[in-house]
């Protein structure tokens, strides 16, 4: 039973699985290849920050929608962001990606122009609020900035808040594409200024079900508090890199069934 292995093989098990599925294959079937389309820094992570939130559901309708954003934002994210008029909204009135429609869309750009003009932009925001060797403080902080413009109730639910209970599943994607550098490929490295040893997994459905199948994870709910168990565990298993294991516990569970 692998849930009976020590750390030690445990390690070497995930070691193996990270490798398999850490690779530039990986791309090919995962909304990352919508950012992976950018050059420019601020593209890269505009596109990121608007993929991962709308990445719940099927995944080709999550790359589909997210490409069609790409669209409406003119294949070019930041300047979009920056110099859009109001009459550019125009063309948002027929987006949808499940609950997240344009009232939403619009919003996003307008706070992200916010954000890039007065808070100075979207890594400075989370590398600012770290707190206690984590990026959740920054993750807390970052929702209560982005929605300081007047705003709709409805848009508030596609931005997590681990301090309300959510596992922050989608921000903390956006994060690990963000911060790893893989050197595979995959994960940008973009941001300097956060270590990856502050990262917390992407934990979802696939995650936390093979988490619990190899003694990693007790708790029943994928939640904040579900988060902070395997967060610890992962990093004793890697104190540098724990969320390199997103990986191997996903590759599991959504390509092996396991």
């Amino acid at each position: 039973m692998l849930s009976k292995l020590n750390n030690t093989d445990l390690k070497s098990f995930l070691d193996e699985k990270y490798k398999q599925y850490n690779n530039y294959k990986f791309i090919k079937s995962d909304p990352i290849q919508v950012p992976h389309s950018f050059s420019l820094k601020e593209d890269i992570e505009i596109s990121a920050f608007l993929t991962s939130t709308i990445s719940w559901g099927n995944r080709k309708v999550i790359i589909k929608n997210a490409k069609k954003m790409m669209l409406l934002l003119d294949e070019s994210p930041y300047d979009f962001i920056l110099n859009h008029s109001k009459k550019d909204f125009e063309l948002f009135s027929s987006f949808v990606h499940r609950t997240f429609n344009s009232i939403d869309l619009i919003y996003f750009v307008k706070a992200l122009n916010n954000i890039y003009k007065n808070h100075g932009g979207l890594e400075s925001v989370f590398s600012n609020n770290c707190k206690n060797n984590s990026t959740q403080n920054s993750i807390h902080i970052f929702k209560s900035i982005f929605f300081k413009l007047p705003h709709k109730n409805r848009t508030t639910k596609h931005v997590a808040d681990p301090y309300k209970g959510s596992s922050a599943k989608r921000i903390n994607m956006f994060l690990r594409w963000m911060v790893r550098n893989d050197n595979n490929g995959v994960d940008f490295g973009l941001w300097k200024s956060i270590p990856t040893s502050y990262l917390s997994i992407p934990l979802d459905v696939h995650t936390g079900n093979v988490a619990r199948k190899l003694g990693l994870l007790s708790r029943k709910q994928n939640d904040a508090k579900a988060l902070i168990e395997l967060d610890k565990k992962l990093r004793a298993l890697d104190p540098i890199d724990p969320v390199k294991y997103d990986y191997a516990l996903f590759g599991l569970g959504a390509f092996e069934g396991f």
